[in-house]
């Protein structure tokens, strides 16, 4: 018995649409070119002129990560004009802690079957994250692999890649006790624990399209808020070497993260009572009874980026910081003499990590 030639298409892959897609991101990706990227698609790799970035002596900074299972919500939902933004954030953040200037992306997109309606609102939000973050969306790739998602499931990841000039990299070196500790405010819960909020989510049959007073809109909205891009905003400070250390607040919060950016000798003393919990997140610790320990490892509870700097500069900084920001900035502690580690406290109790990163709780 014969059978009929197969084709890329019969095994459910179709190189029309892949190639339909590439065609209606062009203009996106030509929105975020940049001095040294001309943010044009289609060759098999993406140049990038340091030299016209006005380098002299750079170094390269990478980073990748993905957005997680805030994803699932978004595709719960159907609001995907937000986790592109995430995507470039979560790589663009851990760039300028190292004093590096974001300068090109590159995103992965991988899916069972491609939605092109869908793909290209998740680029676009790519690309608005891109002009936030100052960088050029140079290329990228979109796999369509039937078996491997179930239908209208996607995944993300992106890849960065920064320079800073040899002498203005970001060591944390020079933080020293008695300097303080600024927090920049996060926009909501950003792009961490979201497998703690899905299983809340589940747990307490919340419905996302729920209207809930204390956030002022649904439950699905403030947990897709995209997260705050800091880079564009800190880099002047960076480069004119007025900050000493800057701390990404991700997975692990506040007591894991600013630690990562302390010498041997440096511990850091946060107050938690500096500045006001977020109402997402006491909707979230009131719906799956998370302890305070617990919230403050998990989540980022209101503060996106830590910078540290000198006493005696602390509060022009922080006034600048909140000009150019458009962000409350806080005094969220100090640095003090000791084993390199972070302590939280506050009225719910306290919390220290040092050395070998466990948590230990303090009634």
């Amino acid at each position: 018995m014969s059978q009929k030639p197969l084709t890329y298409a019969d095994a459910g892959v179709s190189i029309e649409t892949g190639n339909a897609l590439v065609k209606a991101i062009g203009p996106l990706a030509r929105s975020t070119a940049r001095p040294g990227a001309d943010a044009e698609l289609g060759g098999f790799g993406g140049f990038f002129d340091l030299k016209a970035a006005g380098y002299s002596d750079p170094l390269l900074v990478a980073a990748n990560d993905g957005v997680g299972t805030k994803l699932k919500l978004a595709i719960e939902t159907g609001q995907h004009d937000g986790v592109g933004i995430d995507l470039v954030a979560m790589c663009a953040n851990d760039l300028v802690v190292q004093g590096a200037e974001p300068l090109f992306f590159l995103d992965y997109y991988a899916t069972g079957k491609l939605d092109n309606e869908v793909a290209a609102a998740v680029v676009a939000s790519i690309a608005e994250g891109c002009r936030r973050a100052g960088c050029a969306l140079i290329g990228g790739e979109t796999a369509e692999m039937p078996g491997m998602y179930v239908a209208g499931d996607y995944d993300l990841a992106g890849f960065c890649v920064g320079a800073v000039e040899r002498d203005k990299v970001l060591t944390g070196r020079e933080i020293a006790p008695g300097d303080v500790i600024l927090g920049l405010a996060s926009s909501g819960v950003h792009s961490n624990g979201f497998s703690l909020v899905r299983r809340i989510v589940e747990q307490e049959r919340w419905d996302l399209k729920q209207f809930f007073p204390s956030l002022g809109g649904s439950l699905g909205s403030a947990l897709l808020e995209p997260t705050t891009i800091y880079a564009r905003q800190l880099l002047p400070f960076v480069q004119q070497r007025r900050i000493k250390g800057l701390a990404h607040i991700t997975g692990g919060g506040l007591i894991e993260n600013i630690p990562r950016v302390l010498s041997e000798s440096c511990h850091a003393i946060v107050e938690a009572d500096s500045w006001p919990l977020p109402p997402i997140f006491g909707v979230l610790q009131q719906g799956g009874r998370i302890a305070p320990e617990e919230m403050a490892r998990t989540f980022n509870c209101g503060i996106g980026m830590a910078v540290l700097v000198s006493a005696d500069t602390a509060d022009a900084v922080a006034r600048e910081l909140a000009g150019a920001t458009e962000e409350i900035v806080f005094a969220i502690g100090h640095i003090v003499e000791g084993p390199r580690g972070c302590t939280v406290s506050g009225n719910a109790g306290t919390w220290t990590a040092a050395e070998n990163w466990s948590v230990t709780y303090h009634a």
